[in-house]
């Protein structure tokens, strides 16, 4: 089977149908029917069906126990409700025509590359394993619309606090969970917001008994499939390799002293009930350094009245004029087209020189310290460039502090995201006809 993880690419592409099927049999029936009308949208049976054989195919891969079968119609059916409201909403907001061909190239490439195969090679390779590559391009801009549409309907609304930030901070330099990589499995058992106390006690019991289940052996895979509402219940509750840095912070208290094969208790966040999973961990090292280089240019664009040899030449002139006593920030404030930087002389401060553009970049590592370089073309137009000085620069706090606000964002996402879906769902009109 085609070793790669596309399960969730392989749902989209079965979750938006574009039209109602109206292929008909020899006898004038429809060979298709629908099993769920979502608002002005449809959930087909041939939809519902091809998403139950993948995640059948799957758990058998995985050995792994699925919820009975009524169970499981359920859980199939709601994710694809959900995966159409979602696909509607980013429809009306215009978000289907922001996936561009090169954006949906490069996520293929990075596909192709984590299997060890060529660009080229992937749609033979999808082929092997029943696969057609249309469907598959398909279903991978529908998987990234979605993402993208997370991204602004949930991730851009939470707030990271600087109280949060110091708190997480803390916990790095005291905690031996960022100096290790992770892999975790997860079940979460969702709050509503309308939820009674009785209901949260409920909930709480339900945790309790899976609890209990967990420490008699039963399988956490099957656990979390049958009772899990987060995103990865149908693949166990796997969230895969985390790097301490990748942790969410609410996990990184009970993961403190645990070891490989460990389960946590139930413990609660505002929204949520979670147990948590050590399926394996690693220890890594915590300091990172980088090489950086201090740069100031000047750059000339081109344009209707300067054409490429007269933006050179005003390089070379500018050149000559250095060379002659002019000062360097002064002509950057004068000539450079660089909004950013003319006003501070051309100063670009200190910089990876991966930041930049390959050509620039290639200017900047092959420059001795002190000594101008000739004029040299990127896309944005011509540029010179001094290199005044370079360092090894510890960014450690700086990757803390970057780190500590992806993981505090990472910590709320699936919970804020878990309430998006329950109001987008609440406001819904959904026909479910199994």
């Amino acid at each position: 089977m085609f070793k790669i993880n596309i399960l969730l690419v392989m749902l989209a592409m079965i979750t938006t149908p574009i039209v109602v099927a109206d292929e008909l049999s020899k006898d004038g029936e429809f060979l298709d029917g629908i099993v769920a009308i979502v608002n002005e949208g449809v959930v087909l049976k041939s939809q519902f069906k091809k998403a139950m054989d993948l995640i059948k195919l799957q758990a058998a891969d995985q050995n792994m126990q699925l919820p009975p079968e009524d169970v499981l119609n359920e859980q199939i059916l709601e994710r694809l409700i959900i995966s159409e409201l979602q696909m509607q909403r980013a429809r009306n907001i215009g978000l289907t025509e922001q996936i561009s061909d090169q954006y949906l190239n490069e996520a293929v490439q990075q596909i192709a590359n984590q299997n060890d195969v060529g660009f080229e090679e992937l749609p033979a390779l999808l082929a092997s394993d029943g696969i057609d590559y249309a469907e598959f391009r398909q279903g991978l801009r529908e998987d990234l619309t979605l993402r993208e549409l997370t991204a602004i309907e949930v991730m851009r609304n939470i707030r990271v606090s600087e109280r949060e930030i110091a708190q997480c901070k803390l916990d790095i330099e005291n905690n031996v969970v960022v100096n290790s990589d992770w892999q975790l499995s997860h079940i979460l058992l969702s709050i509503p917001e309308s939820a009674t106390s009785n209901s949260i006690s409920a909930l709480e019991q339900s945790a309790t008994d899976i609890y209990s289940q967990l420490q008699n052996n039963t399988d956490f895979r099957e656990l979390a499939a049958r009772h899990s509402d987060g995103s990865t219940a149908l693949e166990g509750g796997s969230l895969g390799w985390l790097s301490g840095q990748q942790v969410p912070s609410i996990f990184i208290s009970v993961l403190q002293n645990m070891k490989a094969g460990d389960i946590t208790e139930p413990f609660r966040t505002s929204n949520s009930l979670h147990i948590v999973k050590v399926d394996d961990v690693r220890s890594t090292v915590e300091r990172s350094e980088i090489k950086q280089s201090k740069i100031r240019h000047i750059l000339i664009e081109p344009n209707e009245i300067i054409d490429d040899a007269t933006a050179k030449q005003q390089l070379d002139d500018a050149l000559n004029r250095i060379g002659n006593g002019a000062d360097f920030g002064d002509l950057a404030k004068l000539l450079s087209d660089d909004t950013g930087s003319a006003n501070l002389g051309g100063d670009l401060d200190w910089q990876e020189s991966s930041n930049f553009t390959p050509e620039f970049k290639d200017a900047a590592d092959s420059a001795e310290v002190g000594v101008l370089t000739g004029p040299f073309r990127t896309q944005f137009g011509w540029h010179i460039l001094e290199v005044l000085d370079r360092r090894v620069y510890d960014n450690t706090e700086e990757l803390k502090e970057m780190n500590c606000v992806g993981r505090i964002r990472s910590s709320k996402q699936e919970e804020e995201t878990l309430l998006w879906i329950q109001r987008m769902r609440d406001e819904a009109f959904v026909d479910s006809r199994i």
